[in-house]
């Protein structure tokens, strides 16, 4: 594979601006340039009709100035202050004009040397007032081989009229229940080619198709509660679009859900066993475990650094083992969105251990070192327009102690009668929250189930309740789980932290953990809607195309 026109005018430009800048005062050491090229198509539709039908095309520079050394640069935190390491992102030409795309990396550089030199001077007057740790002493970039690799570029042409009658329908669908009071269904699709070079050397090209379907369905119970389900659906080739009828499957079910939350009743606080779903378990170990133990927040002098000194420890049973890698395309057939062969540093993607047989054994790295572990492992992320991070993404849990679900649940009841407690948790599915990794704050996390039931120790059938979240602390909360299940679940979705919104995955097995704590959540006072909404306060016809079904309830 050749270097494209974009990836030859990134080159022509890198070498005379590193040559002259390493000569100036004060001198650089270091340049890089990333540019990310995307087409990307997005259609939307709620209630029955058609919101938006969108195609864009833009290619975005982001140019990396390091001024100083490799022991202590521009981007050295001050105090509590995190220095840039990005200028703000740049447009580039659509067209493959090479002296077009210099000129604009020519002055995107210059901008980025001026902002990397004031920063530079503020850095070394801090270095004489404050207080140096073992952390912050740690070298502020890491030296890595650098890769040349031109992996192949995509293109795609995105017909987006069939997937909009498909949003028109699926949201007619929802639309015929009385209980629903908003849907969405969002197709997106996209081809990126991301280009890098470095003044080490590194020169590398890929390219990436995504599609994404998302459902979204909401409600409003008799107390005033918002109540919503939502569903989506990931592939990479046209081939592995959803069928039709998955997706009214899917819109089926979500709506059995949401009207059985609307007269569900209202969950009290609660301590006790809880049994989480595979895909519920995936997003617990990404929120309460994946972010603590991204590289960066062990040297941040804000940072909580939960697990900063506990490489070597237990830190959970030893038959749970963790690991995180984005070179895994696909997990039994199921796309996985936390896949990239270069991180946004160009380093390599690689497998990295985290967590073997419960002992805590590494961090996500960056090229942001700790004094233990001077080298990134290819997990430097960010979203377009943000500088990269050390981020999940492929978060795989492992266990050697997979029992059967329905085993599982009989554990879960066991627990419960053990505890003297009339039943234990399932939470079948679980969105994120938050969890808190500052020190200024608990280190706490708060998670919202959206599907929980009372499983009765004394056999009477389960109870779906509602109004659920799930707190607690990693350190304590990490040493509860008893027992996980025989196979894996996938969450995929986009996570949102200091870089921005980037894709990632989780994959683990359902877990019982011996006790969690759930507290109420939030809710609102507003009353449901007065008046029956269109179609259903029997003045409207029937709409067309759609046959309003008698949906079941939740078992």
């Amino acid at each position: 594979m050749q270097p494209s026109p974009v990836l030859e005018a990134m080159e022509l430009e890198l070498d005379p601006s590193i040559e002259a800048l390493r000569q100036a005062n004060p001198p650089a050491y270091f340049i890089s340039y990333a540019v990310t090229d995307q087409t990307a198509v997005m259609v939307e539709g709620s209630n029955g009709a058609l919101l938006e039908s969108d195609e864009n095309q833009n290619r975005v520079l982001q140019t990396q100035v390091r001024v100083g050394s490799y022991q202590l640069d521009d981007t050295h935190n001050i105090g509590d202050r995190s220095m840039s390491q990005t200028s703000d992102p740049a447009l580039l030409p659509l067209d493959d004009d090479v002296a077009a795309i210099r000129r604009a990396i020519w002055l995107s550089t210059n901008n980025q040397y001026r902002e990397a030199a004031a920063a530079y001077i503020r850095v070394q007057t801090s270095q004489q007032v404050q207080v140096q740790n073992a952390e912050t002493t740690a070298p502020d970039f890491s030296h890595e081989t650098p890769t040349v690799d031109y992996l192949p570029l995509v293109s795609a042409h995105f017909d987006r009229k069939p997937w909009e009658a498909r949003v028109r329908r699926y949201t007619a669908a929802f639309s015929a229940s009385p209980a629903v009071t908003n849907s969405i269904a969002t197709f997106s699709a996209s081809a990126t080619n991301q280009f890098f070079v470095s003044s080490e050397g590194a020169k590398e090209q890929f390219g990436q198709i995504r599609y994404r379907l998302e459902l979204y369905v909401q409600a409003k119970a008799p107390d005033g509660m918002d109540l919503y389900r939502y569903a989506d659906f990931d592939w990479v080739k046209p081939s592995e679009a959803p069928s039709d009828a998955k997706v009214m499957a899917a819109v089926r079910t979500l709506l059995d859900e949401i009207q059985a939350l609307e007269k569900a009743p209202v969950f009290t606080p609660y301590v006790g066993p809880v049994l989480l779903s595979g895909r519920a378990a995936a997003v617990f170990f990404h929120e309460v475990l994946g972010h603590r133990l991204e590289g960066f927040r062990q040297k941040e002098v804000t940072e909580g650094q939960t697990f900063t000194n506990k490489v070597g420890q237990q830190i959970m049973p030893s038959f749970l083992s963790v690991y995180d890698d984005p070179t895994l395309k696909t997990i039994g057939g199921q796309a996985l969105l936390g896949y990239y062969p270069f991180d946004d540093e160009g380093v390599p993607a690689q497998r990295v251990t985290l967590v073997d047989h419960g002992v805590l054994k590494n961090f996500l790295m960056s090229r942001s070192p700790l004094p233990a572990f001077p080298h990134s492992n290819g997990h430097g992320r960010r979203q377009v327009g943000d500088q990269p991070i050390a981020r999940m993404g492929n978060t795989i849990v492992e266990s050697s102690k997979g029992v059967p679900f329905a085993e599982l649940r009989k554990m879960l009841i066991d627990l419960a009668r053990k505890q003297g407690k009339p039943y234990g948790l399932l939470i079948d599915d679980l969105e994120g929250g938050f969890t808190i990794t500052g020190r200024e704050q608990p280190q706490a996390f708060q998670l919202q189930p959206l599907i929980v039931y009372k499983v009765y120790a004394d056999g009477r059938p389960d109870e779906l309740v509602r109004g659920v979240n799930i707190v607690g602390t990693p350190l304590t909360v990490l040493t509860k789980i008893q027992a996980t299940g025989d196979k894996e679940a996938v969450f995929d979705g986009y996570c949102v932290a200091e870089s921005g919104a980037v894709p990632v995955s989780a994959d683990a097995p359902a877990m019982l953990f011996s006790e969690l704590e759930v507290a109420r959540k939030e809710t609102s006072t507003d009353k449901p809607p007065i008046l029956p909404p269109p179609a259903h306060d029997g003045q409207d016809p029937e709409p067309a195309g759609v046959r309003p079904t008698p949906w079941s309830h939740l078992r």
